[in-house]
């Protein structure tokens, strides 16, 4: 149990640092006015799940790859949480439009993100 604890601390940490240099990256490109750091963070997060939890599926990675992956780094990665409020904002400064895109934009793309991981990870792994 100690050591699965240390995977998904250890892999969250990494996510973390991870998603804010990332998100720092994007910020610094694009600017404030459409929250796209966290779109990318997400919508790759999606992705990269449907990778390694397809791969875990496979047998290609091990219970404890998933977990260091899965939970501990996608975990710290992804931004939810973030996502959430940065929602609301767009809705409480009227801004319809982009609180539509962000809405249905990062829910469609996460989705189809998860399903061309699981593909990718079925093709690599010969499923």
């Amino acid at each position: 149990m100690i050591v699965r604890v240390a995977l998904v601390a250890a892999g969250g940490a990494a996510g973390a640092v991870g998603r804010y240099l990332l998100g720092a990256w994007i910020a610094a490109r694009v600017g404030p006015a459409f929250p796209w750091s966290t779109f990318v963070i997400n919508v790759s997060g999606s992705f990269l799940i449907g990778i390694v939890l397809g791969l875990a599926t496979e047998g290609v990675l091990s219970a404890e790859a998933r977990l260091f992956l899965a939970v501990g780094v996608l975990g710290g990665y992804t931004t939810f949480s973030t996502f959430s409020y940065e929602t609301l904002e767009l809705l409480a400064d009227g801004t319809i439009g982009a609180f539509l895109l962000n809405v249905l934009g990062q829910l469609a793309a996460g989705l189809a993100a998860v399903a061309l991981g699981l593909a990718l990870s079925r093709a690599l792994g010969g499923a």
